[in-house]
C-alpha cells in the first residue's frame, strides 16, 4: 500500500498540456492538504460548522491514491460524456478496494473512508472544492508565468467553484486567492 502510494510522484498531471512549472500527484495532493485543512477551519471557525479539518487534510493526502493505478486521466476526457465518466468512476473504484485490500486487516477498514471518501458529506464537498482551489491555483500560477495554455481551464475551475456555492469557497477567495496572482517580493 505504501510503496505504492510512494509512486504518486511519479504521476504527472496536467498530461495534455504545456505546463511551466510541472506537477506531480503527490505534490497535488500535499496542496489540496493545505486548502482542505483552511476549507474545513474556515466552516468550524468563521461559520460556526461541523467540518474536521485534521480529517480533511488526510482526506486530501489520499484523494488521489487510485491514479497509482489508474493514472491520471485528463479532466478534458474524463467527462468527455457520461458513458466515459460512468466507466472511469468504476475502474477508479476497482483501483480503491485493491489499494486498501493491500492492507493489513487489522486497519484495511480505518483507511477505507481515506482512499474512498464520503463525496455526499460535508468534508466529502469541502475536499472537492479544495481539489478544485488547487486546479485554480495552478491556473493562475501558469498565467502569471505568461503560459496563456492554462486560461480556459481557469475560466472552467473558476465557475464549477462558484457552481458548488460554498461560503467556504468564497471566504478562501475574499482572503487567499490575491496572494497567489503576487510574486514573492510582492508578498511581503
Amino acid at each position: 500500500f505504501f510503496a505504492y502510494l510512494s509512486r504518486m510522484k511519479h504521476i504527472k498531471r496536467w498530461s495534455l498540456m504545456h505546463s511551466t512549472v510541472k506537477e506531480n500527484v503527490m505534490e497535488h495532493s500535499a496542496e489540496v492538504a493545505q486548502i482542505a485543512h483552511a476549507l474545513g477551519m474556515i466552516n468550524k471557525f468563521v461559520f460556526g460548522g461541523s467540518a474536521n479539518p485534521d480529517k480533511l487534510a488526510a482526506l486530501a493526502i489520499f484523494h488521489e491514491a487510485a491514479e497509482v493505478i489508474t493514472g491520471d486521466l485528463p479532466t478534458p476526457i474524463k467527462y468527455y460524456n457520461e458513458d466515459i465518466r460512468s466507466a472511469y468512476k468504476s475502474i477508479e473504484a476497482i483501483a480503491e478496494r485493491q489499494l486498501v485490500n493491500m492492507l493489513p486487516t487489522e486497519f484495511a477498514d480505518a483507511y477505507t473512508e481515506y482512499v474512498t471518501p464520503d463525496t455526499a458529506s460535508l468534508e466529502g464537498k469541502l475536499l472537492k472544492a479544495a481539489d478544485k482551489l488547487a486546479a485554480y491555483v495552478k491556473c493562475l500560477e501558469e498565467l502569471k508565468y505568461g503560459n496563456k495554455e492554462f486560461l480556459k481551464a481557469k475560466n472552467a475551475t473558476l465557475k464549477a467553484l462558484k457552481d458548488m456555492a460554498l461560503p467556504e469557497v468564497d471566504y478562501f477567495f475574499e482572503n487567499f486567492i490575491r496572494g497567489y496572482e503576487l510574486t514573492l517580493d510582492e508578498l511581503d
